[in-house]
């Protein structure tokens, strides 16, 4: 059965370097016999797309299929890695410790390139740290790594709202750019629910050996109507008017939701746009001053209108 199995992966490799290979070309640079590859190619036929289009075509692989990279699991990896261990080695074929020494020098080479992508990315990307804390360390690559690999990541974070502490188990999802910043979205094994945490706020991370599976979990779904990355409990739509000074950079403007614009003859701009969080949208609208005015909901443009005068007398 090992010598078979060996025989497979030989004709896979034949192939994959060779498309268009004819069998006789396969039976010499495996050393088998031609009647042999034939039953070879049908067993493989059932797992590979192999294809053989006609008379002096030869063999070759349909869509993108192809070997490497191995793409093993780490539990794949392991069970391999002991398969030396289990077997008894004198019954093993002529040529198994070189082709098991190969696979394993493909898969160690996959992790190291897969480790060198990801250093890379977090050297690229510089995040900033809180203005409270002198030294903060950054957890950017062991995050990017888990989200990649769906491990599972034991943290310590603060929630500052509430300002405590806390452990937690956490399935990473998604790391989102808001503000300057990054937060993670994923399922929090405390809270048993999908969470969002900003980067800045844990205070240890270790990637664990756990895997996990994203399930039906929709990110557009999820951050649907939420203007940053707060998300709210009750959808509000806002109707501003920005003037002809600011409304093409407001329209240049990247966002995470689907606003209605209108020009208007004198160049301003309406601007309507339904969200979840107020608060959030209001900080981003008061960044243009007297160059944009909130006309609906009346009540927000009162509650504004106070606000301005606490700041008149604050200012006096």
């Amino acid at each position: 059965m090992m010598d078979k199995v060996i025989r497979l992966f030989h004709i896979i490799l034949a192939i994959q370097a060779n498309p268009g290979i004819s069998a006789s070309d396969i039976a010499r640079k495996c050393g088998i016999n031609p009647r042999t590859v034939y039953r070879d190619l049908a067993t493989l036929s059932l797992i590979a797309p192999i294809t053989n289009e006609g008379r002096g075509t030869g063999y070759r692989f349909m869509g993108k299929f192809f070997l490497y990279p191995l793409n093993f699991t780490e539990q794949e990896a392991l069970v391999f890695s002991m398969l030396p261990s289990v077997l008894n080695t004198e019954e093993l074929p002529p040529g198994f410790d070189q082709a098991y020494h190969k696979v394993m020098a493909t898969h160690g080479k996959e992790k190291s390139h897969h480790r060198d992508i990801v250093q890379n990315i977090t050297d690229i990307i510089q995040m900033g740290a809180p203005a409270y804390r002198q030294e903060h360390p950054n957890f950017l690559e062991p995050i990017i790594r888990a989200v990649l690999d769906q491990k599972t990541i034991s943290t310590v974070y603060h929630t500052m709202s509430r300002n405590k502490t806390a452990e937690r188990n956490i399935d990473p999802y998604y790391l989102v750019p808001r503000e300057q910043r990054f937060y993670l979205i994923g399922y929090c094994h405390l809270k048993r629910e999908v969470r969002t945490f900003r980067m800045s706020r844990f205070q240890q991370v270790e990637v664990t050996g756990q895997t996990f599976e994203k399930g039906d979990f929709n990110i557009r779904q999820y951050l649907k109507n939420t203007w940053s990355i707060e998300r709210g409990n009750k959808n509000m739509t806002f109707k501003v008017k920005f003037n002809a000074e600011i409304a093409r950079y407001v329209k240049e403007e990247e966002l995470f939701v689907h606003p209605r614009m209108r020009d208007r003859k004198d160049g301003s701009l309406i601007f309507e746009v339904t969200v979840n969080n107020e608060r959030e949208f209001l900080n981003w609208v008061m960044q243009y001053g007297p160059a944009a005015e909130i006309l609906e909901p009346k009540a927000v443009r009162e509650k504004l209108k106070q606000q301005l005068h606490q700041w008149v007398e604050l200012y006096k």
